[in-house]
């Protein structure tokens, strides 16, 4: 009898457990499905001499790239967006590193890649193809997820072979952390092929491309591009700096403001677009986007760290303040987001048949695109 008790209440003990481990995969799942996905791309640039036009075309295209992707979804989210830059071939750049240099991390902080891109400086080297992608394999934070979509584009004009890091071995190994390699050719598709940028690409089953890379980006103005300055004029001031880098990394983001400007007003307008997305996130420095955050609590914020016009606010006074900002910010984004569609229909029906030459935006975002449909993203146009 007391057997037969034994085992009923290891058998309800088993189920006990078994029901329990069980809720808890269900709940893991649950919250795997609920986080947002994040698409995450490495911009490999040569900076060798020659690549002086890839670079002006890196600044000049950056803005549409973002704002393309900003209209991606996946699951009815708005996933995260994080770049990566490094730029090798120059002589300028460490040998015993393979003249390679990490010039960002992954990250979602687009003025500060928008700023690295205006510091890259041309120099002559030696271009080692390989090498540059296990250099981006093992420094940057890929993450284990199979759900995100996950981007290596690499571009130059030297053969993918050169260096001491066999290409194959590079780019078998990102394929294994799913990770696609995209290849950009500066030059003639054939050559590009004989030279082994196809090879580099097909391993991974990422896109193989060339471009030419002294293309200028052609622009075209619209009659909302002065108004949408206007309100980028406004926007920036909705923005509230704190911390210790507060200050500093507001001054950044009007200077990137200056640098778009330097290359086009048209290209400063569509900085202002993705300025006003969900993608352009800078939670780590301006309290209204760091007030979106589940964990963040303004009260905890050194009274030092805050900017002058909020020192000495009690905490109610703190949260309107933001609020006002927020509110304020919420209502200039849906204008210039307005505004752009009215912009991007008048620059459809302005612009002339496309051009032939395939340049950097096109090539990247057509891989995108492409890739992005494997991972159940999708974009709005």
């Amino acid at each position: 009898m007391k057997t037969q008790i034994l085992k009923s209440a290891n058998k309800n003990l088993i189920l006990s457990g078994l029901i329990i481990v069980l809720l808890l995969i269900g709940l893991t799942i649950q919250a795997d499905n609920n986080e947002s996905k994040s698409i995450k791309i490495a911009l490999l640039l040569d900076t060798s001499n020659s690549m002086d036009g890839l670079i002006e075309q890196a600044k000049s295209q950056l803005w549409t790239i973002v704002n393309e992707l900003a209209g991606a979804s996946c699951d009815g989210k708005r996933p995260e967006l994080q770049i990566a830059l490094y730029e090798y071939g120059n002589d300028w750049l460490s040998p015993r590193e393979g003249y390679i240099r990490q010039v960002t991390y992954l990250t979602k902080d687009l003025d500060l890649v928008s700023q690295k891109l205006f510091e890259l400086r041309t120099n002559g080297g030696s271009e080692f193809c390989g090498q540059v992608i296990k250099t981006s394999l093992d420094q940057l934070d890929w993450n284990e997820s199979h759900d995100d979509l996950k981007l290596i584009f690499i571009a130059g004009n030297e053969p993918f072979t050169q260096g001491g890091i066999d290409f194959h071995d590079a780019c078998y190994r990102a394929k294994n952390k799913g990770i696609v390699v995209n290849t950009i050719f500066c030059g003639d598709f054939n050559e590009g092929v004989r030279t082994n940028w196809k090879k580099g690409a097909e391993i991974t089953g990422g896109e193989y491309m060339s471009i030419n890379q002294d293309c200028r980006t052609v622009y075209v103005s619209s009659p909302y591009d002065d108004r949408i300055s206007e309100l980028n004029s406004k926007l920036n001031d909705t923005y509230v700096s704190y911390g210790k880098t507060g200050y500093e990394k507001k001054q950044n983001q009007a200077a990137q403001d200056a640098n778009a400007t330097s290359i086009d007003k048209v290209n400063a307008v569509k900085r202002s677009v993705s300025k006003a997305s969900h993608v352009y996130k800078n939670e780590s420095w301006d309290l209204v986007d760091a007030a979106e955050q589940e964990d963040f609590e303004i009260a905890k914020v050194k009274e030092e760290e805050l900017p002058a016009v909020m020192k000495g606010m009690n905490d109610d006074e703190k949260v309107k303040y933001v609020e006002t900002k927020k509110k304020e910010r919420e209502k200039i984004q849906k204008e210039i987001i307005e505004l752009n569609t009215k912009r991007e229909e008048y620059v459809k029906k302005q612009q002339t048949e496309n051009s032939s030459e395939t340049v950097l935006d096109d090539a990247m975002l057509k891989a995108i695109k492409t890739q992005a449909k494997s991972k159940n993203f999708k974009f709005e146009k």
